[in-house]
């Protein structure tokens, strides 16, 4: 059961396949730039670093606040209008960090009640887009 309820994060998000994956870290990491190069490999715009995470009974979706809504900052070139959906459930998290654990044990978070798995990954790495992909199809580390 449980009622509809929402919160903002300082997170990019994109969809990738019908699943959302929130992209989480400090200003100036890279959440745009990872964004934008899983947007170059298929995946479709949710939101560029504010994200509405909304709860409805068991599910987390994501989705982006009005005013930023199908725009994406673009470093050197500024906000640059983009294709975005909305509304997609969330399936994963990532975390950049400037260096990952090479056999990292599982985690998760809970968000709102909803446990979510959680990713670091070295954003800036030119392997990061694919990192994402693989962890998205394995549903976080095994």
């Amino acid at each position: 059961m449980g009622g509809l309820s929402s919160e903002r994060l300082h997170a990019s998000c994109v969809a990738i396949g019908g699943r959302a994956v929130l992209i989480e870290g400090p200003s100036g990491s890279g959440k745009s730039d990872l964004a934008l190069r899983l947007i170059d490999r298929g995946a479709v715009l949710v939101s560029d670093d504010y994200t509405l995470v909304t709860r409805d009974g068991g599910q987390l979706t994501a989705s982006a606040p009005a005013t930023i809504a199908g725009q994406i900052e673009v470093r050197g070139l500024g906000i640059v209008p983009t294709a975005h959906q909305g509304a997609v459930p969330i399936a994963l998290i990532i975390t950049l960090a400037r260096t990952v654990e090479r056999m990292p044990e599982p985690q998760t978070r809970t968000m709102a009640g909803v446990t979510l798995p959680v990713v670091a990954v070295a954003g800036l790495e030119a392997s990061a887009p694919i990192k994402v992909e693989l962890a998205l199809r394995m549903g976080g580390v095994q």
